[in-house]
């Protein structure tokens, strides 16, 4: 779960996505790291422990939660994943002149190849977004600016839900309709 104030964070949108170079005990060190009990998963045992995690990153205003396992330390986890997918979908940087994917991205044929595992992921997805946003919504010449094939960026997008809905969006926001599967 995502939530917050995006609209005034304390640092640039590229500043903020600096932070996707963080390790994670550096970026849970900008958080305000709150616990607490919630239902869920765990049967008789749920509720007993103290498990979810609240992180609220307090450069970007952004606030998520992890608690979808009985271990906390890894809902802290989850949720610093998804701290990193949010400042990757909601904060928009500028182009540079001519794109650079970030290390452990692989472009074959015009396709787009990037494990969620790997460190360069979420650049990846940002900049994915980014230049969909440059270029008005229109996947084909943001595909062409990336170097893949438009189905390659479509599909790219359409396997993360918070992106799909961040590039209809982009696209809802220069008048032209939503993007399909």
């Amino acid at each position: 779960m995502t939530s917050g104030s995006p609209d005034a964070p304390s640092e640039s949108p590229a500043q903020l996505r600096r932070r996707l170079d963080l390790d994670d005990d550096r970026l849970r060190g900008e958080c305000v790291v709150h616990t607490h009990r919630t239902g869920g998963p765990g049967g008789q045992h749920r509720n007993k422990t103290e498990s979810a995690v609240r992180l609220f990153h307090r450069a970007s205003g952004l606030t998520v939660t992890g608690e979808e396992r009985r271990s906390q330390h890894q809902n802290a986890a989850n949720a610093l994943l998804r701290l990193r997918e949010a400042i990757a979908v909601q904060f928009r940087s500028p182009l540079a002149e001519r794109c650079v994917w970030p290390e452990g991205v692989h472009i074959r044929d015009r396709k787009l190849r990037v494990s969620e595992s790997n460190a360069g992921f979420y650049h990846a997805l940002g900049l994915a977004l980014d230049a969909l946003a440059a270029f008005r919504g229109v996947p084909q010449d943001a595909a062409a600016w990336l170097g893949v094939s438009t189905s390659s960026l479509a599909r790219f997008l359409a396997d993360h839900p918070k992106a799909w809905r961040e590039a209809n969006r982009i696209r809802e926001e220069h008048g032209l309709p939503p993007l399909k599967v």
